[in-house]
């Protein structure tokens, strides 16, 4: 039980007792640095219905809970804030009670809830993963933690844009110019090749454009009569059609990606309970169409062509369907959130892990949904974030000039290696435990870096910066895990039972009041769907416990029950760092 959980129904006492008022809510925050005290209970929405000055009425109620409330020790009015300073005994049996909870802050799942799927990743299947998916995938797998550690079962999904014209430009590329090339023969991961074959056909479209431009034909003529575009969406509809040749080296050479994808994801720490597949999905929703329609929630032009009319909800209308009863991105979108619910009946809601481009689309999805009666529809949410750019300028695709995933990270794991190197230290380390720890501190800084940050935000990102060992850094809050654990292998003594000392240092009081403060954290995360709020709070918790470090004596106490506490609040402190570094995907390591 929290401290606001606790004081709430003695303060409502209080106020009962002291002034003949029954108040249903009362207001907290944190008290200021410069005052004593460990919660500040505002006075001022009290002034509404009690006549009486803010410290006057603060002091009685403060004098109250002294008397009545074996948690609060003393209290200061400042203006209209009551500043509450709590007991030692309280977070010494606080801590008693989750000294040995290795879990601490996470909620078991109820069997009988809803669950939540969460979405991420979902790339096209003609080029590697870049720096944009690695925010994508950083977030949604992040994310699909944090709700699962609040108390949520989760089912993690992807769907793969593996059909349309950007596949078979790729196709079309490597039946021209590839020889028969394979990622065996070449020696490259899959997506790669097939993402070389992307970039062969864009140069080779540019150079016809300029051929046709030459003979006198329009920028747009020369962009629509390009052989080599006439091809690609000749083979488009074949696929389409069902051409087995098509459909042979479609399969064959997305597999190739699909096998790189795997490789990537491994690599970058992320996994997927399902998978959904354009191929199979852009189908859905048509069918829907027609019950929008009976229900009147859609409408159809003279064309043919249906709509939605949202104007009413301060959008536009959207067209779900063309004249000639091909599908739009909206109608797969809409089909593919049913067919979800149909294939895990205990799914409740949604999260679409997508970018900040998409805020308009999924506004619109979420409506059209809704209209339709789903009840669903109601936990839907568009996890938007910002571009992420480097220091050189943003990433481009077509060129070949795309940041690629697998090459940021062995860059991180490189920038790691040298900067670990110019520190020393690792003289004990074998090879093996090297190349590890690298790994390890490398791709800790490239994630906390990236998740620190408000999703909604725009992220420039870089490299050396993140891995800079000290300051708000992925890197520096390894560190200090890693010193706490190299206490712990120094404790030659039992720190095993229940800690008896009376009076806690200033240092270990502020230190049990930041471990209090994850369950909160964690649950307020998963609201708001925000990995930077467990970063920040793992900051946080990190410097009190650097603070705590420097100030008083850890094995070289010379009382033994206060060595004995400060040893199991060190490793109390190690264990919520892990713990919340597990939630944005951050491995720790025991040495450093």
């Amino acid at each position: 039980m929290s401290l606001s959980q606790i004081l709430t129904p003695s303060i409502q006492s209080a106020i009962q007792s002291l002034f003949d008022v029954t108040v249903d809510k009362i207001e907290f925050q944190t008290t200021r640095k410069e005052f004593e005290g460990d919660i500040t209970m505002v006075i001022f929405p009290l002034l509404k219905v009690i006549k009486s000055n803010p410290v006057e009425l603060g002091s009685k109620i403060g004098n109250y809970l002294v008397e009545n409330v074996s948690e609060v020790a003393r209290f200061n009015v400042v203006s209209g804030f009551l500043n509450i300073v709590i007991a030692d005994s309280y977070y010494l049996n606080f801590f008693n009670e989750i000294k040995d909870n290795t879990k601490f802050g996470y909620v078991t799942p109820n069997p009988e809830d809803k669950a939540i799927m969460v979405e991420y990743s979902s790339p096209n299947t003609n080029k590697p993963l870049h720096l944009g998916h690695v925010r994508n995938n950083l977030l949604g797998y992040s994310v699909a933690e944090i709700i699962k550690a609040s108390g949520k079962k989760v089912y993690k999904t992807q769907i793969i844009n593996d059909r349309g014209i950007h596949i078979c430009k790729s196709m079309l590329a490597w039946e021209k110019f590839g020889n028969g090339e394979t990622p065996e023969s070449s020696n490259l991961k899959g997506d790669k090749l097939v993402g070389k074959y992307y970039v062969e056909f864009d140069k080779a479209y540019k150079a016809e454009i300029s051929q046709l431009i030459e003979t006198g034909k329009t920028e747009e003529e020369a962009k629509k009569q390009a052989p080599i575009i006439v091809e690609a969406q000749d083979m488009l509809k074949k696929w389409e059609a069902g051409d087995e040749k098509v459909i042979e080296l479609w399969k064959m050479m997305n597999q190739w990606v699909y096998d790189g994808f795997a490789t990537t994801y491994n690599n970058l720490g992320v996994n997927f309970d399902r998978y959904y597949y354009e191929s199979n999905t852009y189908l859905l929703g048509k069918d829907v169409v027609q019950v929008g329609l009976d229900k009147g929630v859609f409408e159809k032009d003279p064309d043919g062509s249906v709509w939605i009319d949202l104007t009413d909800e301060g959008l536009d209308r959207k067209i779900v369907l063309r004249s000639d009863g091909t599908a739009v991105y909206m109608t797969q979108d809409i089909g593919t959130a049913i067919q979800r619910v149909k294939d895990m009946p205990d799914v409740g809601g949604m999260v679409y892990t997508v970018g900040n481009e998409q805020d308009y689309h999924f506004k619109v999805l979420f409506l059209i949904l809704k209209k339709l009666g789903f009840d669903w529809a109601s936990s839907l949410y568009h996890l938007s974030y910002g571009m992420v750019d480097l220091p050189s300028g943003k990433m481009k695709s077509r060129e070949g000039t795309v940041v690629d995933a697998d090459d940021l990270m062995q860059d991180m794991t490189d920038t790691a290696k040298q900067i670990s190197e110019d520190l020393g230290k690792l003289e004990s380390y074998s090879a093996e435990e090297k190349a590890k720890l690298y790994k390890t501190i490398g791709l800790g800084a490239l994630k906390y870096y990236i998740l620190k940050v408000d999703p909604k935000k725009r992220i420039l990102f870089n490299p050396e910066e993140s891995v800079d060992f000290a300051g708000n850094t992925g890197p520096f809050i390894q560190y200090t895990y890693a010193r706490i654990r190299s206490i712990i292998r120094k404790a030659d003594f039992d720190f095993s039972a229940k800690t008896n000392t009376e009076e806690l240092h200033e240092k270990e009081k502020e230190l049990v009041k930041q471990i209090e403060l994850f369950p909160e954290v964690i649950q307020n995360a998963a609201q708001n769907h925000s990995p930077a709020l467990i970063a920040n709070y793992t900051y946080d918790l990190v410097k009190e416990y650097n603070s705590f470090y420097q100030s008083v004596h850890i094995l070289g106490e010379v009382d033994l029950t206060k060595k004995i506490f400060r040893v199991q609040l060190s490793q109390k402190v190690a264990e919520v760092i892990k713990s919340a570094l597990t939630l944005l995907g951050i491995e720790v390591p025991e040495r450093m």
